[in-house]
């Protein structure tokens, strides 16, 4: 970053310096060089921008790509975990029976966790944001009634 500021700086310098000197410039020079140097610089500082969220975004993906492979291990550590649990209720009963039993509660567990989804979708409609919505229409009833409520 302090690479590319300095060079707009020092791009300012060779601009300033080539010309005219202060004294022997005319206003519309200067002002014809402010509005130069001014979109030069914006240019610069918007692809110093660029190049700062291309980085960026690089690592985000990076970082997202390694949260999903986490969650595809985490997925596997589950399953094993479920599978020592089968073979730990085994020792004291059937291994069907283990089996049958952690499958029916994992389908209950899941069963819980999608009601509660449920519902919480069911709060998030509509989409549209009610009590803004309902608000703008009391102030164009409020601008329309003549400022009288």
């Amino acid at each position: 970053m302090a690479e590319t500021s300095g060079s707009t700086a020092a791009s300012f310098t060779s601009t300033s310096s080539s010309g005219s000197t202060g004294s022997d410039a005319s206003t519309s020079e200067l002002v014809s060089r402010l509005t130069q140097q001014s979109t030069e610089l914006i240019r610069n500082e918007l692809r110093l921008a660029q190049v700062e969220m291309t980085e960026k975004a690089k690592h985000a993906g990076v970082g997202v790509g390694l949260f999903g492979g986490a969650g595809i291990v985490a997925l596997y550590g589950v399953g094993a975990l479920i599978a020592t649990i089968i073979l730990a209720l085994s020792l004291a009963m059937p291994a069907w029976l283990a089996a049958l039993i952690v499958t029916v509660v994992l389908f209950v567990i899941a069963g819980v966790v999608a009601l509660i989804g449920k519902k919480q979708v069911s709060q998030a409609t509509p989409a549209a944001p009610q009590h803004t919505i309902d608000s703008v229409k009391q102030d164009v009833d409020t601008i329309k009634g003549g400022g009288h409520s």
